[in-house]
């Protein structure tokens, strides 16, 4: 017999890359007991015996299986609509949006306080020499209306307590 063939599906089987066939063609030569056999093949022979034994299994196995299987506790599933699935995300979303509006008050509001004063302005005379007078003369015009406006006001004031019969 070529034993080279039995060899290379040997190595083949060895790798996984054997076909169902050539498995049971290895089945079949391990069965077959060849005493003439080289010492090489020999050492998978017990290999090939053991693959072709099948277990018998008790009449009572089924009821074993069944009377372990009653112990488990039966779980049920849960239906998850897709709101609860995105309710992390809700969170997120709602942390997102706070600080991207409290990022645009605050860009907002400096660019208001952004006042750029010209100082070459300040810098001259003129200016320093006009802002007292300027400032004296809105100064004594509040002071004179006030003063009209108390004169229109006492009048009024002192007929409050007085009898108009």
């Amino acid at each position: 017999m070529d034993y080279k063939y039995i060899e290379q599906l040997l190595e083949r089987y060895f790798q996984g890359e054997t076909t169902l066939q050539e498995e049971q063609i290895l089945k079949s030569f391990y069965t077959q007991g060849a005493d003439e056999m080289p010492q090489g093949l020999r050492q998978y022979a017990p290999l090939f015996e053991v693959v072709n034994e099948k277990p018998e299994l008790d009449e009572d196995f089924d009821q074993m299986v069944l009377s372990k299987t009653e112990d488990i506790p039966q779980v049920k599933a849960r239906v998850v609509s897709l709101t609860e699935r995105l309710r992390p995300l809700f969170g997120a979303a709602a942390t997102v949006a706070i600080l991207l509006t409290l990022g645009n008050a605050i860009s907002q509001s400096m660019k208001n306080n952004n006042v750029w004063v010209d100082m070459d302005q300040y810098a001259t005379n003129e200016v320093v020499s006009e802002g007292p007078a300027v400032a004296y003369g809105q100064v004594s015009d509040s002071l004179t209306l006030a003063k009209d406006e108390q004169q229109m006001v006492a009048p009024v004031d002192s007929l409050i307590g007085a009898n108009l019969d």
